[in-house]
């Protein structure tokens, strides 16, 4: 009932512009591009890009206030999708060089020396992950993460497992402000960093979960490698590459929110040190623009508002960002307000978790393990990915309970709803200016 209340309010009909019962049309167009992308996840770039294109004939027949060139590029005042769509680019071709450099360092062929020969050795591997996801962007640790697994697994990596490096990579950049887009977005809308810390204690939750059910599903599929190889040396250099490349992308998104810029211009400057893997871009380019598609779509959909600020539409936008690019769902978010920031980091950056293109980091992963694609494979093998998003977002609902902070904007004084009480819920507004 609660997702059906908020697929009404987010499809808000207009007496102009066709639709089928309370559901705009944009909407059946991007329902039925999922559907596409889900079975037919071989082609799934030509799937996104017939949607893209349906979704702009609709718009440009049936709505006269659509604009593209508005909508990309922005106006006064307000900007178009170009940051996001350009850093998506860069990031996504940028990565996926960051990922071969990694590889051709060696250090992939050394970790077994330090990670456990047995299940736990997969647990660690996600949880490294993680702690990396919660510093860098998310598309680089799933990157790291897959590449290690590439070699550590001998290349026979289950898709649950798979799924819980996704799941590892955006659990971690949850209560960072540097770690995932949406965090990130909510850090320059004027958010405090540490409003959205205690994503933290979900995220640690639902990591015992995934990690545990997909370390074990990765033992029992092909064990980690025990023999060390003889005689493999680190190539510091490329390590230096590296570093380099994910100090660029920190810098450069604390700065200029723009961490794309900084991975080229320190990927430029690795071409003077080692030869640049630039034949990943092919490998990585049809995954980048199925993405970039779908974002694209997202971007256009008609959601001009959301249900009240509550812990229940926060649980429900979890689901709704596994289908649903996440960074227009925080947007809406951040100019309505009343939310409690750490949770909705959570359940939005969390939640995407659960399908392989519901993320950025799913996407850059499934460039690298083409298997992943396979949707309900994915659901299947990775089912504890939403079991494990459920119980995480409940025990931080029951530990800390829903703490909405008043709006950080001026001019934005929408009353907050009234709290019911819950178990260890804190009653009180915090973080209020």
């Amino acid at each position: 009932m609660l997702l059906t209340n908020v697929a009404s309010t987010i499809a808000e009909s207009s007496s102009v512009i066709p639709s089928i019962g309370p559901v705009r049309v944009e909407f059946i167009l991007f329902a039925i591009t999922l559907i596409g992308v889900a079975l037919f996840h071989k082609k799934t770039m030509y799937v996104a890009l017939t949607g893209l294109a349906a979704v702009l004939i609709f718009k440009f027949i049936f709505d006269p206030s659509f604009n593209l060139a508005h909508h990309v590029m922005g106006a006064a005042g307000e900007e178009g999708e170009w940051r996001i769509l350009l850093n998506l680019l860069g990031l996504l071709f940028g990565f996926a060089i960051l990922a071969r450099i990694f590889e051709e360092s060696n250090v992939p062929e050394i970790l077994p020396r330090f990670l456990p020969n047995d299940w736990r050795g997969g647990l660690v591997l996600l949880f490294m992950i993680m702690v990396l996801s919660s510093f860098l962007d998310n598309i680089a640790a799933a990157m790291i993460g897959g590449t290690i697994a590439m070699v550590v697994f001998k290349g026979k990596v289950h898709i649950g497992y798979l799924a819980a490096i996704v799941a590892a990579s955006n659990a971690g950049g949850a209560g960072s402000v540097v770690g995932d887009t949406t965090t990130t977005l909510m850090w320059i809308d004027g958010v405090e960093p540490v409003w959205v810390l205690h994503a933290f204690v979900a995220s640690i939750s639902a990591f015992i979960i995934f990690g545990v059910f997909g370390a074990i599903q990765q033992h029992k599929f092909q064990p980690i490698i025990s023999d060390i190889k003889v005689g493999v040396r680190v190539d510091w250099w490329k390590i230096f590459i590296v570093f380099m490349i994910l100090v660029g992308a920190i810098l450069t998104n604390f700065l200029l929110d723009f961490p794309a810029l900084g991975v080229w211009i320190a990927i430029l400057l690795s071409t003077l040190i080692r030869k640049t893997p630039w034949g990943e871009l092919k490998k990585a380019w049809q995954g980048t623009i199925f993405l970039m598609s779908l974002v694209t779509i997202a971007s256009m959909m008609p959601v001009e508002e959301l249900p009240p600020a509550s812990w229940q539409t926060a649980f429900i936008l979890g689901f709704v960002s596994a289908v649903f690019d996440n960074i227009p769902l925080t947007k809406l978010c951040l100019e309505q307000g009343g939310y409690d920031w750490g949770m909705l980091a959570y359940t939005v950056g969390f939640g995407g978790s659960m399908i392989w293109f519901g993320s950025s980091a799913g996407v850059a992963l499934s460039n690298m393990y083409p298997e992943a694609k396979n949707t309900v494979n994915y659901i299947k093998g990775g089912w504890h990915v939403a079991v494990a998003y459920v119980v995480g977002f409940f025990v931080l609902m029951f530990t800390l309970g829903w703490q909405p902070h008043e709006p950080h904007k001026k001019g934005n004084e929408k009353e907050i709803p009234a709290m019911q009480h819950t178990p260890g819920e804190n009653t009180q507004s915090t973080g209020s200016q």
